[in-house]
């Protein structure tokens, strides 16, 4: 089994309409992730998942310069990420087509992590 990261990605607008839910719908929401992620690691694929804060800090070059991020110019942001095991992409993206992200025209980056020995 390989492991492969699943990216979530949305735009700042459709966060922002979560963060204006209601408890009641936010709980809904949380409630469909919860499914899906309990439904991977039912298989026994789940390495680990997480939701991201919007706010953060970019830290670039070799100055090490640190400025606000994610970049606020841009309309698109990661919310969150999923570390999964899969015997192959074309199954990682298979077990990616459950996610939530979809209903809200979101979009996930399936990614196989490069392992070094």
């Amino acid at each position: 089994m390989e492991k492969y990261l699943l990216l979530f990605r949305n735009t700042t607008e459709t966060e922002s309409a979560y963060q204006g839910m209601s408890p009641e719908d936010m709980q809904a929401e949380l409630d469909k992730w919860n499914s899906w992620i309990g439904g991977i690691a039912a298989q026994g694929k789940l390495v680990g998942a997480e939701a991201l804060e919007q706010e953060g800090k970019v830290v670039t070059g070799s100055k090490h310069v640190v400025t606000d991020g994610p970049f606020v110019e841009s309309k698109e942001l990661v919310s969150g990420y999923l570390v999964l095991q899969a015997a192959s992409i074309e199954e990682a993206i298979e077990l990616s087509k459950g996610c939530p992200i979809y209903e809200i025209e979101g979009r996930v980056e399936v990614r196989p992590i490069q392992v070094f020995n």
